[in-house]
């Protein structure tokens, strides 16, 4: 399977069951995007070389502007997209199957985990995987070891707290925390 067939049906929601052409794409996906995070994690690089990695692990062009401070890990890379200065602090992961968009300026913490996939909730199916795009807007500040699950769209503006797990959509220019997050006040 192609890398862009396997993203098509990521995109569409398709399941993953094991031991489908799905699942072994991911399978061989995570195999190189670890081979390229220790490329990334295992010296010190410069911001371009930086740039230059995630843009291979991300088979995209990433903005000369984004900056990140390693350790990062993702287990696709494949199916994110970052726009113009964005910032990753240090130790934050991305599970990317079903999509992650980060928006210009956008300000993700220490320990940022974003998780685009579950799992069926049927004992037995649960090694299939169900994947569900994360979309962070513009100007998002997403704090320390904060998590954003499948399916969330987090508004552009908002801020999501340390700590914070969000399980659902958050409004443009909001405040979020807690687990699972609530907003705490408006930015208007």
């Amino acid at each position: 399977m192609e890398t862009d067939d396997f993203l098509s049906r990521m995109n569409a929601g398709e399941a993953a069951g094991p031991g489908t052409d799905l699942a072994h794409k991911m399978n061989e996906l995570a195999d190189e995007a670890i081979r390229l995070c220790m490329e990334l994690n295992s010296r010190y690089t410069t911001p371009e070389e930086r740039v230059e990695i995630m843009s291979r692990i991300t088979d995209r062009r990433v903005p000369d502007s984004f900056r990140l401070f390693p350790p990062f890990t993702t287990d696709c890379g494949k199916n994110t997209v970052f726009g113009e200065r964005v910032f990753i602090n240090s130790g934050c992961r991305f599970q990317d199957q079903g999509g992650i968009r980060v928006g210009d300026d956008a300000l993700i913490g220490h320990n940022v985990v974003l998780a685009s996939l579950n799992h069926d909730l049927d004992p037995q199916h649960r090694a299939t995987t169900i994947p569900r795009p994360i979309i962070i807007g513009n100007g998002v500040w997403i704090g320390a070891n904060a998590t954003v699950l499948a399916g969330v769209t987090i508004g552009d503006g908002a801020v999501v707290a340390a700590g914070a797990v969000v399980t659902r959509d958050v409004a443009p220019r909001t405040v979020v925390g807690g687990v699972p997050a609530r907003v705490l006040r408006d930015l208007d």
